[in-house]
Formats: structure tokens, C-alpha cells, sequence
């Protein structure tokens, strides 16, 4: 398998499209990791990412006569992409189901390149069952975007550019996972010539098949994935994928969506380039790396491996770097309702600034206020908790609590003694016209929306948070509606900082 795909990715055909990318130096991110960091830059690629390689490479092997009758593909954006650019290069027809959720700039970046674009099913997996419908209707071939011998291969050219353009030392090569395409071609290629170095996959936390799978020994379908790293949000990756990653990962990194955000930032500070979340998801790995192995002066690699990003995401991004740099903390503090606790509480910040502050009057005796502080570090932050505990002010530490980062600081003070039997609950749905009616439809009428807070962030998906007043003797009709709803959904109805600003 080894000698096989070394050949396979030595002989790949890919340079007709695709160029070889710079392996730059970023250092900003180098010296304040204080390691030599370097990022493989795919972004650079003409479709803004490393998908047309593969995508190419497996075209380039088909006959004639299989090209003359057409490609089909499913895809979410960047390998639809790849093919449409390859299929033009080629003289193809090329049909690409695409989820109805999917944002227009990724449609017409299909389309720009010769793809005829068919939209169907609000996820990938819909698209995908789809297109092999069509497949075998209209006699195309399917073109695979991770689990294919001649797409792995392809993208196994980037690690034969790595080893090629820099012949140093190197500790370890880092790159994001999706179906595992990218890696398993990388991998196959560089522990073939230099098994001395790593091999680290970086999947999100919420999306994270092959990290399940690789712990399992065989292969795990997710119920649901994350949708922020849109382009590594499969449910279960490739039998081929997940095989080589058995030989050669050496392991799997998770990180959240703050450290992808804060890996965005970091990565535009260094190159004026702005990745896209997978695409930045090995920065992210790199940094949660160097942090636990405390790790000085050695080379990482970074696999920069798209940009195609929506710009209307570019806020939720921008709020969410500073907590994920570990830069911000936001914190639910109670202080006595009565002269001099302000400003007792602002002495206790000392020299920290001060990045939100929300308050609203509600009790006689206590006030309740969500406040941001900018911090240094971890520590910092559970010093300042300290503090504030010690002069008598109750202190919840919100900074990786989800529901009040992505709603309740938008929304504090708006209490209410109407809200009797409450249940507050976070929903994502597909962002695509009509879904937030069919979920209103589908609720009894005899329950009550309590609360509501909806936030577009320029995502293929909705974030709510919405309070239902459910009578108790409905509880059990309530959790049938939410499971059989067929949305990912979380109950927040203990949670402390609704309790504090809301309940």
C-alpha cells in the first residue's frame, strides 16, 4: 500500500490546474508560540482551496469516452469547486448537487466555472444520496470528494511540495480533517520518506468522525455534526480514508470554534489573508499542541487549506477570536443592590479594561450584571474570579458557556413574573427560507413562546434560543416534539446565567 501510493502521488496528474503553493513563514504566530511556524498556503489555490487537485487528478484518469458522457459530484462548496474547474479544463459536462443551504457565493463560484448546479436536500448526505441517483440515471461518474485512491493521491502532492520545499527538520505536519482525503494522502506520502515526523489530524469538537472512529478501531457515523467548519462537517468519513489514517496519523487534535476563530485572526495578522474555518483548523491544532506539550524551537506545519469564506461570518469571527485567544473572559457577577458596589466591583478589575457590560435593574437587594474583561491568559481570568469572590461578589465564570455567548449577552434584563413554566432551549436549524416557519408550525398551540433571540451570522445555519412555556402535564409531548424535530437542540433550562439574567 505504502510503495502504491507513493507512485500514485509521484506520478499524480495535478499542476494543469493547480500550482505549487508557498510554504511561508508566519512570524507573528512563530514568536509568540515560540516555534518556527510554517503555513502551506492552499488558500493561494485558483478555486481558494486544495480540493482541485484530487479532483483533477481523478478526472485526468478517466478515458475519453467516460469524460464525453459527463462527472457528477456532491458538495457543500469547495470540491464542487475543483470539479467544475476540472471538468472545464478537460472538455466535461459536470452536474453538482449542492444542499439548498448552501450560500449563493459558493453556487456561483460553481457556476463561474461551468458547473451546472443542482440544488437538493438541506445537508451533504441528502445532496450526496442524490447524486448517486442521478448517477445512475443519466450514466455519469461520480466523482468522490475524499474516498478515492486518485483524489488521496492527488492531494498527496502538498506533502511531497512540503518535504520538497523545505528539507530541514521537521516536528510535525498538522492538517484538518473532513472525510480524510487530505491527510491520508499527505500521510501516506511523508512516512514513507521521513516517518520521523508527526502526522496530526485537527478535527472541531462537534465534528469529529475520524477521532471517534480512530478511538473505536472501526468506523463511526455521527447523528450530527457542527456546521461552523462547514468544509469538514461529514458524518462518516471514507472506508479508505479511515484506514490509512490507521497507518499513519499519529494522532487527533480537537478544538472548538473559539480557537478557530482566534486561529482566523492569527493567521490574518500574519498574512493579510483571511482562511476560512476549516481552513484554519491546523492553526488552531498547532497552538492547542505547543500549549500541552510546552514545545520550544522546533518547525510546524500548518496545511492553510481554504478560503472560501462568506464575509457576512466575518462578525460572529471577529467576536469570537478574542475568547478564543484566550484574550477575553465574560463572567456573570452579583453584586449588593445598593451606593459604592459599582464602585467596589470596577476596583476589583484594577487595570483590566472592561469589553461589555450589561445591566439592567431587576431586585431590590442584589444586581446581576454579565460584564466582559479583557484578559492575558487563562489564569488571569480565574484571578479575577478570585478577587471578586473575595470581596463578597458572586461570581460565574460564562467564558465557555455557548448559551450566553452566543444569545444571553444580547438579551439580559429582559425578565419577566409572566414566564411561568418556562423551558428555555437552543435550536440550529438550516438557514434556507421557510425553515423557522415549519418550526413554529410544528409546535402545539397550546404552548407559549416565551422568549426569543435569532442571530444570522452569515452561516448555512440558524443559532436560537427560545423560551416555551410547556404545563407541566406536557412535558412528555414537549421532548417527543424536540427529538422527533430532527434539529440539533440543547436544554438550557438549568443553566446559571439564564437563572441569573432571565429565569
Amino acid at each position: 500500500m505504502n510503495s502504491d501510493y507513493l507512485e500514485r502521488i509521484l506520478t499524480a496528474r495535478v499542476y494543469d490546474v493547480a500550482q505549487e503553493s508557498p510554504l511561508e513563514y508566519a512570524p507573528n504566530l512563530s514568536l509568540r508560540l515560540e516555534n518556527k511556524i510554517l503555513l502551506k498556503r492552499e488558500d493561494m489555490q485558483s478555486v481558494f482551496s486544495f480540493k482541485l487537485r484530487g479532483a483533477y487528478n481523478k478526472m485526468a484518469s478517466l478515458s475519453a469516452d467516460v469524460l464525453a458522457e459527463g462527472v457528477i459530484a456532491a458538495s457543500a462548496g469547495n470540491h464542487a469547486q475543483g470539479v467544475a474547474l476540472a471538468a472545464r479544463e478537460l472538455g466535461a459536462k459536470a452536474i453538482i448537487v449542492m444542499p439548498v443551504t448552501t450560500p449563493q457565493v459558493k453556487v456561483d463560484a460553481v457556476v463561474a466555472r461551468g458547473g451546472q448546479v443542482v440544488l437538493h436536500g438541506d445537508t451533504y448526505d441528502d445532496a450526496c444520496l442524490y447524486a448517486k441517483q442521478l448517477e445512475k440515471e443519466k450514466g455519469l461518474t461520480f466523482i468522490h470528494p475524499f474516498d478515492d485512491p486518485d483524489v488521496i493521491a492527488g492531494q498527496g502532492t502538498i506533502g511531497m511540495e512540503i518535504l520538497r520545499q523545505y528539507q530541514q527538520p521537521i516536528h510535525a505536519i498538522f492538517v484538518a480533517i473532513g472525510g480524510g482525503g487530505l491527510i491520508s494522502g499527505i500521510s501516506a506520502y511523508i512516512k514513507r520518506l521521513r516517518p520521523e515526523i508527526k502526522i496530526i489530524g485537527v478535527e472541531p469538537v462537534d465534528s469529529n468522525a475520524m477521532y471517534q472512529s480512530l478511538q473505536a478501531g472501526a468506523r463511526i457515523r455521527l447523528p450530527q455534526v457542527g456546521l461552523f467548519a462547514d468544509g469538514v462537517a461529514v458524518r462518516e468519513v471514507g472506508k479508505e480514508t479511515f484506514s490509512l489514517c490507521q497507518q499513519y496519523v499519529d494522532e487527533i487534535i480537537l478544538v472548538d470554534t473559539d480557537d478557530t476563530c482566534a486561529a482566523i485572526k492569527d493567521v490574518f495578522e500574519d498574512t493579510r489573508s483571511i482562511l476560512e474555518p476549516a481552513g484554519a483548523l491546523a492553526i488552531a491544532g498547532i497552538k492547542a499542541y505547543v500549549e500541552r506539550e510546552q514545545l520550544q524551537e522546533q518547525t510546524l506545519v500548518a496545511v492553510a487549506c481554504g478560503a472560501n469564506m462568506n464575509f457576512d461570518r466575518l462578525r460572529f469571527v471577529a467576536e469570537r477570536a478574542e475568547l478564543g485567544e484566550r484574550r477575553e473572559a465574560i463572567f456573570a457577577v452579583t453584586i449588593p443592590e445598593e451606593r459604592g458596589s459599582f464602585r467596589k466591583f470596577c476596583q476589583c478589575l484594577d487595570k483590566h479594561n472592561l469589553t461589555e457590560f450589561n445591566y439592567r435593574i431587576a431586585e431590590a437587594k442584589e444586581a446581576h450584571i454579565f460584564v466582559g474583561v479583557q484578559i492575558k491568559n487563562r489564569t488571569d481570568a480565574a484571578n479575577i474570579v478570585t478577587t471578586f469572590e473575595n470581596h463578597g461578589f458572586k461570581t460565574i465564570d460564562l467564558t465557555d458557556d455557548e448559551l450566553a455567548k452566543m444569545h444571553l449577552r444580547h438579551m439580559v434584563g429582559g425578565r419577566s413574573h409572566l414566564a411561568e413554566n418556562e423551558l428555555l432551549y437552543r435550536f440550529e436549524f438550516p438557514e434556507r427560507p421557510g425553515a423557522l416557519i415549519q418550526f413554529l408550525n410544528c409546535m402545539s398551540p397550546n404552548w407559549n413562546i416565551s422568549l426569543f433571540h435569532y442571530r444570522n451570522n452569515g452561516a448555512d445555519y440558524g443559532r436560537i434560543a427560545i423560551g416555551v412555556q410547556v404545563p407541566p402535564q406536557e412535558i412528555s409531548d414537549w421532548l417527543e416534539f424536540v427529538n422527533t424535530l430532527g434539529y440539533p437542540y440543547w436544554d438550557e433550562s438549568q443553566n446559571p446565567a439564564y437563572q441569573l439574567f432571565l429565569g
